[in-house]
């Protein structure tokens, strides 16, 4: 992993570099990478090593080695319990939820994701050569919207409280999670108070209409989550 701010291509890029890398050998043409749905210059540790590999894409694209199609795909909606304080799908009794920012988060499901993934990967290359896309719906969900959904489904009151990073982290170390991973995603909310997760993209939702399908809300899948 790429936890404790891991040098250039001593994280998760290393894999990523070694699976491009031996694309350009086997004389692929045209690479399709899934980020993830941070802006480009974000800070949240979860996104630097799609930051540096998209890096490497762009210059092997400028040396004229290879086409690419950069696809940032939106957070899961199944990943809302890690946003939401690492909630505990089973035990959490909490009333209080502790994060470290709030914001709107453009939750998209697993399969909606995969099926605008596959429709930009079948489509043409040459329209999508070049071009970064959001695979994302573009309807937004902030922790206290998703606080409101627990607790009627709970059926008891769940609260977010928004404190410093250090209190998220340390909060959070004393609860037993790992150092690396707590700083890892603490740096994520961020992003989520800046707006880099309330995504404005049509793509996924055109794909969806000629498909005669709308994006699933996070609703439904809380509840299913929590049932």
């Amino acid at each position: 992993m790429d936890y404790n701010d891991a040098p250039l291509w001593q994280g998760r890029e290393k894999h990523h570099r070694a699976a491009i890398d031996a694309a350009l050998e086997a004389g692929v043409k045209h690479i399709y990478y899934t980020s993830l749905a941070f802006s480009s210059t974000s800070t949240a540790g979860v996104m630097r090593a799609h930051l540096r590999t998209e890096s490497y894409l762009h210059d092997l694209e400028t040396e004229g080695k290879v086409k690419i199609t950069i696809v940032r795909e939106g957070l899961y909606s199944e990943g809302w319990p890690v946003a939401f304080g690492y909630y505990d799908l089973k035990d959490d009794t909490r009333k209080e939820i502790v994060v470290a920012g709030d914001g709107g988060l453009s939750f998209t499901s697993i399969a909606d994701i995969c099926f605008g993934t596959a429709k930009v990967i079948a489509g043409s290359g040459e329209y999508w050569s070049g071009k970064t896309v959001h695979i994302s719906q573009r309807k937004a969900w902030t922790l206290q919207d998703i606080a409101k959904i627990v607790s009627k489904v709970k059926g008891q009151d769940v609260q977010v409280k928004v404190v410093s990073r250090k209190e998220f982290d340390d909060y959070y170390i004393g609860r037993g999670i790992d150092r690396g991973q707590v700083e890892w995603w603490s740096s994520a909310y961020d992003g989520i108070k800046n707006g880099e997760c309330d995504i404005d993209d049509p793509t996924l939702e055109e794909f969806l209409k000629e498909a005669g399908r709308r994006p699933e809300p996070l609703e439904p899948t809380i509840e299913k989550m929590l049932s």
